[in-house]
């Protein structure tokens, strides 16, 4: 039987490729089409480190017109976060600025699992948005950075194993914490494409504007990987 019960938040702007990431890790299907949502949500049972869990998964909406729908009660119902933007557009990697403050305030924390992934890996020739610019804006927002493409699979699986293993390990260390406090890592200033805690937040980046967002459909699957 599966064990813990993970939900795991997607957010990010519109036409980042959230709903074809969720569709290509729950079916290992793509669809070009792109097609707003509102928030749609599945589960899938899983095995990550020879432990059985079952993850599940909201994508919400990227459209501005969309996002008032989910507040920060929703938000803080979330285990872990996968902030997504498209590598070929600068708006939409700006947006995560918005995306991830409104997380920390929902939480009440800056030490939240979280993956940043950068999508659309396959359109290289088209990325306006360096892999150094955004291992450094993980790095700042204490995350895990990854680039990954819903079109050709590349990293989607190992993008939502990785944040699993930041929820499992979050765990541990809030429960090692009630007892035995658990010291602070030694902080570093080199780029890392790694999970980095820095409890400093992006100063610079709080002024950038993005472009428009996603969501519609409510539906729930249950899948397992064999």
């Amino acid at each position: 039987m599966p064990g813990e019960r993970f939900s795991i938040v997607m957010v990010g702007d519109g036409a980042v490729g959230k709903s074809a990431m969720t569709l290509r890790f729950l079916r290992d299907q793509f669809h070009d089409e792109y097609d707003p949502t509102i928030e749609d949500s599945y589960c899938k049972h899983i095995e990550v480190d020879g432990q059985e869990y079952t993850l599940d998964i909201i994508d919400t909406a990227g459209q501005h017109e969309y996002r008032g729908l989910w507040n920060d009660q929703f938000l803080r119902a979330g285990d872990g976060f996968i902030c997504v933007y498209s590598l070929a557009s600068m708006g939409s990697f700006q947006e995560l600025v918005g995306f991830r403050d409104q997380i920390w305030r929902a939480k009440e924390s800056e030490d939240i699992p979280v993956v940043v992934a950068a999508n659309k890996s396959d359109l290289e020739e088209d990325r306006t948005v360096s892999a150094e610019v955004g291992q450094e804006f993980a790095r700042m927002s204490n995350a895990f950075y990854i680039e990954t493409s819903a079109k050709t699979g590349f990293n989607i699986n190992e993008m939502v194993l990785e944040l699993v293993r930041q929820i499992v390990r979050t765990r541990q260390e809030q429960q090692d914490g009630e007892s035995t406090p658990v010291p602070e890592p030694t902080l570093t200033s080199e780029l890392t494409a790694g999970y980095v805690k820095r409890p400093t937040p992006v100063g610079g980046m709080e002024s950038m504007e993005g472009e428009e967002g996603i969501g519609l459909e409510e539906r729930r699957c249950c899948c397992t990987i064999m």
